[in-house]
C-alpha cells in the first residue's frame, strides 16, 4: 500500500500529464486508490478526515478547495489519466481512501 513515487519534480507552469495505475489485487470497496493533488498549506489529516465522510463521492469531497486536481478511485488493475499545471512550490499528494493517507503520501516538487 504505497506509491511508486513519494516525490515528483515537474517544471513549474507547465502541463504535467500524470497517470495512476493500481497494481493491488483487492476489490475497489476494500483497498481502493487514487491520486489527490492539495493545495499548498492543506491540513493534510483535516482533509483526510473530511474524505472518509466522502463514501458516495468515492472519498472527494464535494467543492474542497483542497483539492486542485484528483483522478478517479480506482480498483484492481484500473488506471486514470490526469493533466494539471502547478506554479512553484511544493504539494502534498495522498490517497484519500479512509486509512491509506499515512503511508500513501508524497510531494509534488514544482520548480
Amino acid at each position: 500500500m504505497k506509491y511508486d513515487l513519494t516525490e515528483i519534480k515537474v517544471k513549474a507552469g507547465e502541463e504535467v500529464t500524470l497517470t495512476l495505475k493500481n497494481a493491488g489485487t483487492m476489490a475497489k470497496e476494500a483497498m481502493g486508490h487514487n491520486f489527490v493533488l492539495l493545495a499548498q498549506g492543506a491540513d493534510v489529516a483535516a482533509f483526510a478526515t473530511e474524505a472518509m465522510a466522502n463514501k458516495a463521492s468515492d472519498y472527494i469531497p464535494t467543492g474542497s478547495k483542497a483539492i486542485l486536481v484528483h483522478t478517479k478511485l480506482l480498483g484492481p488493475g484500473e488506471s486514470d489519466t490526469i493533466t494539471f499545471t502547478v506554479p512553484a512550490g511544493e504539494y502534498e499528494f495522498i490517497c484519500s481512501f479512509p486509512g491509506h493517507y499515512g503511508m500513501m503520501r508524497g510531494k509534488v516538487i514544482a520548480e
